[in-house]
């Protein structure tokens, strides 16, 4: 029988003799028998009977050893504690036991560490520590790290050679005690230099998490690049970059740097650009497009910018004339149109779709189906917009580019229905400039004040995302007979297109143009918080100093202090947020700031900008105190109570805003969300539809739409509307058949309401968008960047949904294009060097997360084979079928060019 894992305690020896091993029953001391009887027969059984025969003599052999360390003779000892060595070192043992040598040393501990303190210094001495930290591993008592202790003061032998388990249980002693000394301010070095002796044994043994954890920890993690290498970087750094939204700043920066310089070092270009772009770090990303002399790897680079809609300008020529225009082109998404036009041919959804394709009314119940088709201004504004979402990008339809006399469909609405149906042009011919802006310009000399905004806005959409030398945008839009124009709509519009014409740029010339908008004391407030909506996403996450003073100052100025109360003072607001998107802690300086506005409206206005700044961070504190906002119960009479109102609102949209893009919180917070529904005031009720819609766009899961299927009969019917929006924001761009057929079922519902009506349309058009092929999510490239500009432009729909009847349901429909900014193919195009379409098989399936396994896990599951190109769901991932052709890019979406892999033999 195997030896039990422990020496008896106190409380065993006090009983008497101890369980047989043969006969396997209790047996108790004899009548009169001393307790010293009893210890001295249970040592008896556990030497004679609990051993067999090949133990007992390893015990022996042990206590004699330890015998030799106690005599005089000091050149028995070296022999000594090597025989000692060999014997654990040798030793074998299962999982769950601890080896036969160290549970026969244990007894001897004490006497050993009383001989330690006699030794004189020496070799042998350090020898012995060195037995001593490896049994001080079989004692856990909190406070006696001994096997650190002995570790310390032996520190040159080898320790790989003691065993993993005991690399990890040394790892483990270093944090504990890093920590007390951090908090009694001792010094540090000996436990840093030990640990990065401890690194190199646990990257070769495949121990990268380890490795990272005990340099996370001694907050030592810069170091790390010196340790890895070809084999382990890869795995180091998916480690590194998992862990990222697990921390707090600065470490989730810091951690995102260290993975950046190592994939540098291993020439990983297109991955360490991810970083950089997800760091907002604008010199990085130029450094590393600067970092190859590889036309083609500098192009995919490109593209990558590009989809982020970064404005990056080249610095110099890269290759040949004809390689740097095409490095442009791929920065300047100049060619995206060309490029989905080509997916919907290889598709075959070329084909423009009408209302009727997607309303189907024919499915709808016969008693309502003629009623919601009544040719109502209302009814015709609503198609224009389901026609702009569906056909989006496609450049043809049949109702607004159709040969018959053009402006048919714009005199069939009016008023502002006229202007978004106009900018509805935009949407159509979405990234094609060049023939666009022909089709667009009769529209811009109309007569009437309300087509010629629509035709300002459809250029605004139109260049959304594409820059070209040119600058269309800017020559039509900042024109100042358009900023000045005696129409209010015209100036809305131009400055409305601005903003989604230059998003993320970071242009000056823009600023110039907008800045005297925002602060003229002329200005009506609608124009001021639209420019100030405008500039803050041209300058989206850039922290631009002019803007925010002089945004600052507008809300500090005692003599427009009592217009604050106006209904669009909140998008002058999101402006300011979205200065600071994903800044983190630079917002803290406007938040002081804010604290000193005169007016109630300061308080919302920061908690919007603090939401804006930690965006898509997953920070669970500030989930927590935007809950605790939640919680108060406001006194709907009080004056101020306005202020509050909007507070909580805020705090509901910030909730998912912030934990976006990380699975685990999402989870947690739709939770929430369930709890707020059932306990929260009714202005938290309107915006939790629209916060569940915000935390997973065009990612249509079951058990989120099915919860805001039963929101949108609610009593409320402002929850409703909101409820709908949001079905069409979860399900854009899928053609999710089950939420079709809740909205068609909605449709007949609503038939004669036509607020809510006008929202289940435009769902209905968003759940079609681009025929199924885009999507609204912010994160791209395999969810690994969160767009700024995406975001503003989700954040400027659903803070006009927040008061819905007041905005999009009243006369300001054509806010909804705000969304153009989020707009996006979800596919895969796989490009030769030539940056022509190249069609290869790929296998599609969902992403499976492999940090940490062991081998070369797969990384898709459940996958079909396709020919690109391919659309890509959420939570899809792609990988090539075979090895003819190499991926310049880390990630398989988008725009990806291949090359011909030189050791490819066909057939083989």
């Amino acid at each position: 029988m195997a030896p039990s894992s422990d020496q008896p305690t106190s409380a065993d020896k006090g009983k008497g003799k101890a369980v047989s091993s043969q006969a396997g029953d209790d047996k108790k001391p004899k009548d009169g028998q001393s307790q010293a009887n009893g210890k001295k027969d249970e040592d008896n059984v556990d030497s004679a009977e609990d051993l067999s025969e090949e133990d007992q003599q390893l015990k022996s052999e042990l206590d004699m050893l330890v015998e030799r360390l106690t005599e005089s003779d000091a050149s028995l000892y070296k022999p000594a504690l090597e025989a000692m060595k060999t014997s654990i070192k040798t030793s074998t043992s299962s999982m769950t036991a601890v080896p036969k040598p160290l549970k026969f040393l244990r007894p001897h501990y004490e006497p050993m560490t009383k001989l330690y303190d006699e030794w004189p210094e020496g070799d042998d001495k350090s020898s012995l520590a060195d037995v001593l930290s490896v049994i001080g591993m079989t004692f856990s008592d909190e406070d006696r790290q001994d096997t650190l202790r002995y570790r310390l003061l032996s520190p040159t032998q080898d320790i790989g050679s003691w065993g993993h388990e005991y690399v990890r249980h040394l790892a483990l002693e270093i944090g504990e005690v890093y920590g007390k000394r951090i908090a009694t301010e001792e010094p540090v070095k000996d436990l840093v230099d030990l640990a990065l002796v401890l690194v190199p044994l646990f990257l070769k043994s495949n121990a990268e998490a380890d490795a990272v954890d005990l340099m996370s920890e001694l907050e030592i993690i810069e170091q790390l690049p010196q340790f890895v290498d070809e084999n382990t970087y890869s795995r180091v750094c998916l480690y590194l970059i998992s862990m990222v939204n697990l921390l707090t700043y600065p470490d989730n920066e810091q951690f995102l740097r260290t993975a950046h310089a190592i994939y540098r070092t291993y020439k990983e270009y297109t991955q360490a650009m991810v970083i950089a772009i997800r760091l907002n770090d604008t010199d990085l990303v130029y450094e590393d497009l600067e970092s190859t002399d590889d036309p083609a790897l500098k192009k995919q680079m490109g593209f990558l910018a590009g989809r982020q809609k970064m404005w990056l300008y080249l610095q110099e020529p890269a290759g040949t004339k004809e390689d740097t225009q095409e490095l442009d082109d791929a920065l300047c998404n100049v060619k995206l149109s060309e490029y989905f036009r080509h997916m919907g041919k290889e598709l075959n959804i070329l084909e423009p779709k009408t209302t009727e394709d997607i309303y189907k009314s024919h499915l709808e119940s016969s008693r309502v189906a003629g009623m919601t088709n009544l040719d109502s201004a209302r009814h015709n504004l609503s198609a224009a917009f389901v026609n702009a979402f569906v056909n989006a990008g496609f450049g043809n339809d049949k109702m607004m580019l159709v040969d018959q006399d053009k402006e048919s469909w714009v005199w069939k609405t009016k008023d502002e229905g006229m202007m978004s149906t106009v900018a509805s042009l935009g949407t159509l011919l979405m990234w094609d400039v060049e023939t666009g802006l022909d089709k667009i310009d009769k529209f811009t000399y109309a007569s009437e004040p309300q087509i010629v905004a629509g035709s300002m806005l459809a250029i605004g959409i139109m260049t959304s995302g594409v820059r070209l030398d040119s600058e269309p945008g800017l020559a039509l839009l900042g024109d100042q007979d358009k900023l000045e124009h005696k129409s209010p709509l015209v100036r809305i519009a131009s400055i409305m297109g601005l903003g989604l014409s230059y998003a993320g740029s970071n242009k000056d010339e823009v600023l110039d143009l907008l800045l005297p908008v925002v602060v003229s004391p002329d200005s009506e407030w609608q124009l001021s918080a639209m420019a100030a909506l405008s500039l803050g996403m041209i300058f989206v996450g850039s922290g631009n100093p002019r803007v925010s003073e002089e945004l600052m100052g507008l809300l500090l100025d005692d003599d427009r202090a009592s217009q604050l109360s106006d209904k669009w003072i909140r998008f002058l607001a999101l402006g300011l947020g979205l200065l600071f998107f994903g800044r983190q802690e630079e917002v803290d300086v406007v938040l002081e700031t804010l604290k000193a506005v005169p007016h109630s409206m300061g308080r919302p206005t920061a908690i919007l900008a603090e939401c804006c700044a930690w965006a898509g961070t997953g920070t669970v504190l500030k989930i927590q105190e935007l809950l605790h906002i939640c919680n108060d119960h406001i006194d709907v009479d009080a004056e101020e109570s306005k202020y509050d109102v909007l507070s909580q609102m805020y705090a509901v949209l910030g909730i998912a805003l912030v934990a976006m893009g990380e699975d685990v919180g999402q989870e947690m917070v739709l939770r929430q969300f369930g709890h707020l529904m059932h306990y929260g005031e009714p202005n938290i009720r309107r915006v939790v539809p629209l916060a569940m819609g915000l935390i997973s766009p065009s990612n249509p899961q079951m058990k989120v739409y099915d919860t805001l299927s039963r929101y949108s009969h609610d009593n409320d019917n402002d929850v409703a509307i909101n409820a709908i929006f949001a079905m069409g924001l979860l399900g854009a761009g899928t053609n999710n058949a089950r939420l079709a057929q809740l909205l068609r079922q909605l449709a007949s519902y609503y038939h004669r309401d036509p607020d809510t009506l006008f929202a289940v349309r435009i769902a209905q058009g968003l759940l079609h968008m681009g025929k199924g092929t885009m999507s609204l999510n912010p994160f791209h490239t395999d969810r690994q960047i969160l767009s700024k500009v995406a975001s503003s432009g989700l954040l400027a729909v659903l803070v006009a949904m927040m008061d819905a009847r007041q905005f999009i349901m009243a006369d300001c429909h054509y806010m909804l294009y705000f969304l153009a900014a989020s707009m996006h193919p979800r596919f895969l195009i796989t490009l030769g060097e030539d940056l022509k379409p190249l069609t290869v098989n790929v296998r599609v399936g969902q992403a499976v997360d492999v940090v940490g396994q062991a081998g070369r896990p797969k990384t898709i599951t459940g996958w079909q084979t396709q020919s690109t190109p391919v659309l890509l769901a959420y939570g899809e991932r792609a990988e090539l079928e075979d090895e003819e052709y190499i991926s310049l890019s880390s990630t398989m979406e988008g725009l990806v060019i291949l090359r011909k892999n030189p050791d490819w033999e066909d057939g083989k």
